[in-house]
């Protein structure tokens, strides 16, 4: 397909350089032939049918698709696409995929990881590929505590968390993945629930189509390790109390018959949750995803309680138009090449002070 890249601005297209897959393709499609080997009930099954599910709307050959993931329950996941893959290194799977992004601008590159593996020993690596802007899909599974190693808590955890490593309780304050992500200047910021397929499905739908690194934070139940986690955000009952759901142009309201809503103080500036009434209808937000600011966003990433998951944002916060880094880089090696030509990787390595060592 021709390279409709626009030089010089920073976005390209959307998967303008990826081939497009011959003929219909349907979930089977993308199912491998390797067992699936996760503990029955396990939140990752929902997320795995979802996205094989979604793959066939990308209409790419699967040969251009690749999932690439580090260490934990959620790495698994490149064995059960059939598509490419790589089941790589602790907390290092964006830093890998950013490689690949960039060196190979013709592939779709998504990366599956973990609230640990992404936050803990990987938290370096996910902040800087989302301030660069990389062309990635980070699908982050948060199920709250470490399932591969048993049951450890991890660092999105809450206060008090008893594990077999915290038996008087965690002290750590949990991180925010949305918020952090929002905090790096990511383009693109979501959550979703992984027993809801059809909010899942259209939170990966606008991923897919975005420019730039994509971060969805999916609420992912352990049932062995930590069951339960998020019954709030599911439970039919709760959820209609506890889950925001945020869509772009619309007013935030929420609960039953929409009688709550999202309202900012007028004193601190912070953003509250109000009964809706007929003097405060007009205060309540409308949600802007496409604001240039991520303040707005990241007001909304705090709402939620960390114990109890009341007033929990879910959709997409926010999508944004960035300059892309592996297209700026193209661009750069463009110029490069048509004011100096190509380099001479022997010289460069033969150039200079050089030394022959002799036995």
């Amino acid at each position: 397909m021709a390279d409709t890249s626009m030089h010089g601005t920073g976005t390209i297209e959307s998967l303008s350089l990826v081939p497009k897959a011959e003929g219909r393709q349907s979930m089977k499609d993308f199912k491998s032939d390797q067992e699936v080997r996760w503990c029955p009930g396990c939140g990752d099954y929902a997320i795995l049918a979802a996205v094989q599910g979604f793959m066939p709307e990308l209409g790419l050959a699967k040969e251009n698709i690749v999932f690439v993931s580090g260490i934990g329950c959620s790495s698994r996941f490149p064995y059960y696409m059939n598509t490419y893959g790589m089941h790589s290194i602790h907390g290092r799977a964006p830093a890998i995929a950013t490689g690949l992004a960039s060196s190979r601008r013709d592939l779709s590159v998504w990366v599956v990881t973990g609230d640990g593996d992404a936050l803990s020993i990987g938290g370096n690596h996910l902040i800087h590929a989302l301030r660069r802007n990389v062309n990635l899909k980070i699908l982050l599974f948060n199920n709250r505590i470490y399932g591969l190693t048993k049951g450890q808590y991890s660092p999105t955890s809450e206060v008090g968390k008893i594990t077999k490593s915290t038996p008087m309780g965690s002290l750590d304050a949990p991180f925010n993945p949305v918020s952090l992500a929002l905090g790096a200047e990511a383009s693109f910021v979501a959550r979703t629930v992984d027993s809801d397929r059809k909010h899942l499905t259209e939170v990966l739908r606008q991923a897919s189509a975005h420019q730039g690194t994509a971060l969805i934070e999916i609420y992912q139940n352990c049932n062995i390790f930590n069951d339960g986690a998020f019954d709030a955000l599911k439970d039919k009952q709760q959820a209609e109390e506890a889950v925001i759901r945020l869509e772009h142009g619309k007013p935030i309201r929420f609960g039953a018959d929409l009688a709550k809503g999202v309202v900012r103080d007028p004193l601190t500036g912070d953003l509250k949750v109000v009964a809706v009434t007929p003097e405060n209808e007009d205060r309540v937000l409308v949600h802007d995803a496409h604001s240039p600011s991520p303040t707005t966003a990241f007001a909304l990433s705090r709402l939620a309680d960390p114990d109890t998951l009341h007033h929990t944002p879910i959709g997409v916060l926010r999508s944004v138009e960035r300059p892309v880094y592996d297209t700026q880089m193209a661009d750069q090696l463009d110029t490069a090449i048509e004011q100096h030509g190509k380099g001479d990787l022997g010289a460069l390595l033969a150039g200079g002070d050089t030394w022959t060592v002799v036995g």
